[in-house]
Order: structure tokens, then sequence, then C-alpha cells
């Protein structure tokens, strides 16, 4: 590392990658630490169908299981990109290069929500056309590679925290278990939920205590050529299934104090899974293959106040996390990450002029999308009533929609932890 950079993007998933993607095409120096050193390179061969599921990325909520196995191939949950992606990956000339990692089209939705009856959305007329379903690890890659080739330094490190003062941060990085201090004018958090270096300087706000229970089935099965996501709603949550690269995945979403004890185990799992009216279904192909444990990963709502100050910016998941049935989280993260990119070069073109102007940009623009967020999830909730009794719909119960508006996201988090 060099004290030469222009700007540090801690992280690098979807919103980081673009972001230093973009920071250096603008013709920046741009340092891009990446906490993942396993994960594939670009170049490297596509996992092939039979890939088993591993860990997510994120901590597990406290008091569920952690995945402690070893040796297993990547998978990472969030595999939902909508068509409306298309023009923004067209824009930043990567829309051609997903054809070639594996992706499997999603060709519309199917959901039995409000009723016990499916009913479906298809992307026939979408004018975008098609979404994906993605594999994750190796899109993830392919965006790091990008940023690398526009110039970005890949370094495998993480974020510890950050020291100094606007215009003369240092970042604490741990590299191979050893920590340095890297300069950096600027700093773009795109550390997921934890958002490690901005917590610090804004508050997190959360919505709910969503969690998902996932499990990937290996194969496919060769009689499913389904690629609808389907969505059910259920008592104590929801549940979905799509299928992916690696199989089929099958995630149960219910909020953490109303986890069944049954969903830490494989057996439990799928039992629950298998008496859903129709996500079981999408399963049977499946029955007679192995039987992953579950994971476990944060699904709430979450926002950061403010996404933005003096020498930083907040990006991706650190700046707004998204409920999974919105399936605005991947696509959330690439606008904030090429946003985040654009304050930030505003910001360093100006020597200092005009970057509250910038920063005001920014922030207004993720209220903006915090705002259209709320108002979705507000319907989309308030359109399931067949268990008004059931805690985890009533807690989700509308109370008019100016006050879900107003405290959808609460001070549950604290700034510093």
């Amino acid at each position: 590392m060099t004290s030469g950079d222009d700007a540090v993007v801690a992280g690098a998933g979807p919103a980081g990658s673009v972001a230093a993607l973009c920071l250096a095409r603008a013709g920046h120096r741009v340092l891009l630490l990446d906490p993942r050193p396993g994960d594939p390179r670009p170049g490297d061969r596509p996992a092939g169908p039979a890939v088993a599921a591993a860990a997510d990325c994120e901590r597990p909520p406290r008091g569920l299981p952690r995945d402690g196995r070893r040796g297993a191939a990547p998978y990472r949950i969030g595999e939902t990109l909508p068509p409306a992606a298309r023009p923004l990956l067209r824009d930043l000339g990567l829309l051609d290069g997903l054809g070639a990692d594996g992706h499997l089209p999603c060709t519309g939705t199917e959901a039995a929500w409000g009723s016990g009856e499916l009913y479906g959305r298809g992307n026939v007329l979408d004018p975008h056309g098609p979404g994906w379903h993605l594999d994750r690890v190796r899109f993830d890659a392919s965006l790091r590679g990008a940023a690398v080739e526009a110039g970005a330094r890949l370094v495998c490190g993480v974020a510890v925290r950050r020291t100094g003062r606007p215009g003369a941060w240092r970042l604490v990085v741990r590299e191979r278990g050893e920590e340095r201090e890297v300069p950096c004018p600027w700093v773009v958090d795109a550390t997921g939920r934890r958002a490690v270096i901005a917590r610090h300087s804004a508050v997190r706000l959360r919505q709910d205590r969503l969690v998902a229970a996932y499990a990937v089935l290996p194969g496919p099965a060769p009689a499913d050529q389904d690629l609808r996501t389907l969505v059910e709603a259920a008592p104590d949550g929801w549940w979905y299934t799509a299928r992916v690269p690696a199989g089929r995945l099958v995630a149960h979403l219910t909020d953490r104090d109303l986890a069944d004890p049954r969903l830490r185990t494989a057996t439990g799992f799928l039992e629950r899974a298998a008496r859903t009216r129709h996500v079981g279904t999408r399963l049977e192909g499946y029955a007679a293959g192995p039987r992953p444990e579950p994971r476990w990963a944060p699904a709430h709502g979450q926002r950061l106040a403010p996404p933005a100050g003096p020498g930083w910016v907040a990006a991706g998941d650190a700046a707004l996390a998204c409920d999974p049935l919105s399936s605005q989280g991947i696509l959330t993260a690439l606008h904030t990450g090429v946003r985040a990119a654009r304050a930030v070069d505003r910001c360093l073109r100006g020597g200092g002029r005009g970057d509250e102007d910038a920063l005001a940009e920014y922030r207004a623009f993720v209220d903006g999308v915090a705002a259209g967020y709320l108002a979705h999830h507000a319907r989309a909730y308030a359109d399931e009533h067949r268990w008004p009794s059931a805690p985890f719909w009533a807690r989700r119960r509308p109370v008019g929609l100016p006050g879900i508006l107003a405290g959808a996201f609460t001070q549950g988090i604290d700034a510093g932890r």
C-alpha cells in the first residue's frame, strides 16, 4: 500500500467494486480492500452445477448457528438481480459480461401472498427483459475484476477503524493478521450492514428483527426447469425458492425471536419447507440428494443516518439495506456505489469547495431510495392479512402510511457498536 491513494474503498461487494470502478475511470487513484481472499478471481472457471452451499459473509444473528464448515465451495445469498439493472449495467459496460459467468435468467415471480393460491407476474412484458438468478460469488468477482481493469488496486485486507480528521483520515487495515495505517483523503464504506467505518460518524437505524435461514440443494434436478422465483407467506413469516446456478435455493424469513428451533438442522429445515403448499413442490426432485445444513443471515431493513459526511461516504448495505421481499438489494447497492463515487469525485475535483453540496445531493438520493422502499414495503406486507394475530404479521400491521414512513427505521443499533 502506498500513501498516494485519493480514496480507499472498504469492501469489495457490488457497491464497493462499482464505486472503485467509477472512481478509477474518473482518473483517481483507488485502493479497493477485499475481505474475501478465498473468492474466485476473474478468469477462473465458473462454478459447476453441483457446487455445495457454504457461508454467507455476513455475521450470523446472535444466538443462531454459525457456519463453521470448512472446505466447501462458497455460496453467497442475495442472488436476485431485477430487470431494472440492465440500463445501469449497460452504462457501466458490464452487461455483456454477465452472459459468460453461468448466471440463470429469472423469468418472473409467483406468489401465494394474501391468498393460498398462486398468482404470477412474468418478465415477458418488462421493457428491460428478464432479470437474473446470480451466482453471487462469480458476479462479485467479475465486478472486482472490472474495477482492477479500470486501474483500482485490489488488496486483500479488512478495514478495522478510522483515525484522524476529515481531509487527513488514516484507515487501520488488517492484512494477513497484521494491522497498518493507510492515509486516505476519502473513504467509501462498503462493509455491509456493519458499516465498520461510517457507524462512528452516524447512527444505524433498523427496521425489524428479520433473519433468513437458507440452504442450497445441490443439483439441479433434471426435471426442475422452472426459472421463476416463488414466494409463499406462512403464519410465522414467509418462504421463497429459486433455481440458482448451484442448484435450488430455499429460504425462510422470520423474526429472530420467532425462529423455530427445528430450522437449525438440515432435517428440521427441510421438513418445515416440505410442509408448505407450494415451495415444497419445487423441492421434490431434490429429496434424494444431500441435505445441507441451513445457514443464517440478517435480513432486516436498515439505514445509516446520515449516509455521508466530511471525508466519507457509505454505499450498499452500509447506507441502506432492504428486506429481501423487495428484491432490490443488489440493484440498490449498484446505484449507491455509482452515486457514492460521483460524490467523492466531485469533492476530490473541487479541492474542498462544494463538498457539502456533493454530499447533500448523495444524502438526498439515499433518502429518496429509502422512502420508496418503505412505501413499497408497507404496501407489500399490508397485502397479507390471513394471520392478523400472529406475532410476525401483527408487528407489520399497517398503522397508516405516514406513520410507517416516519417510524419504520428506529435506533435499534447503537452507532458505536
